[in-house]
């Protein structure tokens, strides 16, 4: 995907939150998230949504503080998000493409302004996913394309950072493929004491394979629902869905 297609996401996707956000209402809880109001959501979102900003907007080249969302609630914190939203979105349309500011994972990305927009595209999309939760009813579709970078990006991306605590105590292979992205939308993801190290390819044995449509493996692999189909070895599925929470 290119970094447009992303903004284009990103601005539909922050739109939908909080509409989401705005029906379910600020005291509503996140069953994907079930320590979370939607309150927590908006102010946790809205946050990174200016931090990411401000990373952009002052071309920082190291790592800034996390700030706090506000002691607001109700309507005023929707609106609060909304601003937010709208900051993020306007700051990486107007960057420039040879931008040079920090960055945070080695997934594969042209430049900065592409990571940011990918990486704030794909953080909506999924609290979006959350307050539509919270909200109830039919969740907003989540293109298979999109979905499938999505995976990419956690797994050459987020896990690939020496955080990620999906670690096993010998080698073992897992496979993840999404049946409707493509031939190419295939993963090994190669995991032992050392952070998981994943290729988009389909080489060599894999001891278990998380196979389904991308929508669905994607907020799968971000714990917002359970995997489509699992073959081999599930306690791998099972290691995952306990270790990969970031």
């Amino acid at each position: 995907m290119e970094t447009a297609e992303f903004l284009t996401t990103l601005d539909r996707e922050g739109r939908l939150l909080a509409a989401a956000a705005a029906e379910a209402g600020t005291d509503a809880k996140v069953p994907t998230c079930p320590e979370w109001q939607v309150a927590d959501l908006l102010r946790h979102t809205g946050a990174v949504h200016r931090w990411a900003a401000a990373l952009v907007a002052d071309g920082h080249t190291a790592p800034r503080p996390l700030g706090d969302g506000p002691d607001l609630d109700g309507a005023g914190l929707v609106a609060w998000y909304r601003d937010s939203h709208r900051l993020l979105v306007d700051t990486l349309a107007g960057a420039p493409a040879d931008l040079e500011c920090w960055t945070f994972h080695p997934a594969p990305c042209p430049s900065p302004l592409a990571f940011w927009t990918r990486r704030q595209a794909h953080e909506t999309a999924v609290h979006r996913y959350d307050a539509e939760s919270a909200r109830g009813g039919t969740a907003s579709p989540i293109d298979a394309g999109f979905a499938a970078d999505g995976i990419d990006e956690l797994l050459r991306g987020f896990h690939a950072r020496p955080r990620s605590r999906v670690r096993t105590e010998r080698p073992r292979v897992l496979r993840v493929r999404a049946v409707d992205a493509g031939a190419d939308a295939v993963w090994t993801v190669r995991l032992s004491t050392e952070p998981p190290v994943a290729s988009r390819d389909a080489a060599g044995d894999a001891k278990a394979e998380l196979i389904g449509p991308a929508e669905r493996l994607y907020l799968a692999l971000w714990n917002r629902e359970a995997v489509p189909s699992v073959t081999g070895d599930r306690s791998l599925a099972t290691l995952w869905r306990e270790t990969s929470g970031i």
